[in-house]
């Protein structure tokens, strides 16, 4: 008898038709009837599942009865076609017990409310739902991996403890190690680090310094931001991917974004087919045709300026008016790629204004040359910019946007060393999982999602 995984029917095929197995694994549901029964039988290995049939012929057919849904088990039986619906299938000829469930098992097998869910979220990785979306997750994390070893970058493991808060890049955790039970202000002088510290917002600030010794790196870590926001696309931890590229201008960016952006798309469809056909079921909307279409088309590149030219000349009644020296509203984005170009859409060079310090100013001392990819359905998907590499323009831009230079002195003193063109973008990864995966809402991408007053499992 051979013990085996579901992966070893369904994707390695190396079980034979008639063969005894040793299946372990769970129970998603249990039907009975007179004298047959069957078992929705899943282990996780493969998305998909297995109908294990017992019947009467079994002495312990009563008892297997008994077991309830989320038990798991042990299954012996022989792999056939069924005859009544041709799918494969295990006629059991031992069902065995290995750890029970009660009645009160929180996932039985009807339709949960995605709220639900969140309450049990250390069970809903069972649930065929969450199947589909942490396997598609592990699938678009090794693809991001893929894409940049395959181009020799160096993975940076950029520090999550940080004394700096990526100026801008969003609001910051303290971390500290003095009492504060006692509620008087605390000295950061007396502190672990001697000073403020935080959990980091961004990666990237620290990318540059080794982009400037391996001239390709990328970072994929845990960052956190303390912004007390309940929307749908907002976490307090979720994963960054961050490149940094010496020698590279605004265009050669674009150029690396929309490779790296088709890339996962690819090998997300190649390898998450049945996963996208079921989140296409339940999300309405036709996952594989959507990805498809990105990968073929060219993405569009317009400016900032171009993009609100276009928006005012809309025959759209917009709830905002777009503005030359303004951000850009959701309603904005959804018109730009699903109503104007029906496509993925880059817009660059933006007001300085509304931009970070650390964005390269253009030649017209208005705008920045920095990049979003904005893409149906889910809108901004990626951020970048050429960074500021001459000295004097960074720490000009720091004074006039009251940046402390003296808390930086190390990033600008890389404009000193062997300063270059460099350039680099950020997407978090929930973001990309939201887009691949159709599902509306962030936490149901992130295993234990932290999110303002929960911090559960």
């Amino acid at each position: 008898m051979k013990k085996i995984d579901l992966r070893d029917i369904f994707t390695e095929r190396c079980v034979d038709l008639g063969e005894e197995v040793l299946l372990k694994g769970w129970i998603r549901n249990h039907r009975k009837q007179k004298a047959i029964a069957f078992i929705d039988f899943f282990d996780g290995t493969v998305f998909d599942s297995i109908q294990v049939t017992y019947d009467d012929s079994l002495p312990v057919f009563e008892e297997i009865n008994g077991y309830r849904v989320g038990a798991s088990i042990s299954v012996v039986g022989k792999l056939i076609i069924s005859d009544y619906n041709n799918q494969l299938e295990i006629v059991a000829s031992e069902i065995h017990l290995i750890g029970a469930s009660p009645d009160n098992y929180p996932l039985q097998p009807k339709k949960h409310s995605l709220e639900f869910l969140r309450e049990i979220a250390y069970l809903r990785p069972r649930s065929k739902l969450f199947q589909a979306v942490f396997r598609l997750r592990s699938v678009a994390a090794m693809a991001i991996h893929e894409y940049f070893q395959e181009r020799d970058y160096i993975y940076l493991n950029a520090p999550a403890l940080t004394t700096n808060d990526g100026e801008g890049a969003g609001e910051a955790f303290t971390v500290t190690s003095l009492d504060v039970t006692g509620g008087s202000k605390l000295n950061y002088a007396d502190d672990f680090f001697g000073k403020h510290a935080s959990l980091a917002v961004t990666g990237q600030l620290e990318g540059e310094a080794f982009a400037m010794a391996f001239k390709k790196i990328y970072t994929f870590a845990p960052i956190f931001r303390a912004e007390n926001s309940n929307t749908k696309t907002h976490l307090a931890e979720f994963w960054m991917m961050e490149p940094e590229i010496a020698f590279c201008d605004l265009n050669e960016l674009m150029d690396i974004q929309e490779a790296f952006l088709k890339y996962v798309v690819t090998r997300v469809c190649e390898k998450c087919e049945k996963e996208l056909t079921f989140l296409s079921t339940y999300n309405k909307v036709d996952l594989l045709e959507k990805h498809k279409s990105l990968v073929a088309s060219k993405i569009a590149r317009i400016t900032h300026k171009e993009a609100v030219q276009i928006l005012l000349d809309a025959k759209v009644k917009f709830e905002f008016t777009p503005g030359f020296g303004e951000d850009l509203a959701t309603e904005h984005e959804k018109y730009l790629t699903e109503k104007h170009f029906g496509s993925a859409v880059f817009v660059y060079d933006w007001p300085k204004d509304i931009k970070a310090f650390y964005m390269k100013l253009n030649d017209d001392n208005e705008t920045v040359a920095a990049v979003d990819v904005l893409v149906p359905g889910s809108g901004e998907l990626m951020g970048g910019s050429q960074r500021e590499a001459r000295y004097d323009e960074l720490l000009a831009r720091m004074t006039q946007m009251n940046v402390p230079a003296g808390d930086l002195d190390w990033y600008l003193n890389l404009r000193k060393f062997g300063s270059c063109d460099h350039s680099g973008f950020g997407i978090g990864f929930e973001r990309l999982l939201m887009f691949l995966s159709g599902m509306e809402n962030i936490r149901d991408v992130s295993p234990f999602p932290r999110t303002p007053m929960n911090c559960e499992f």
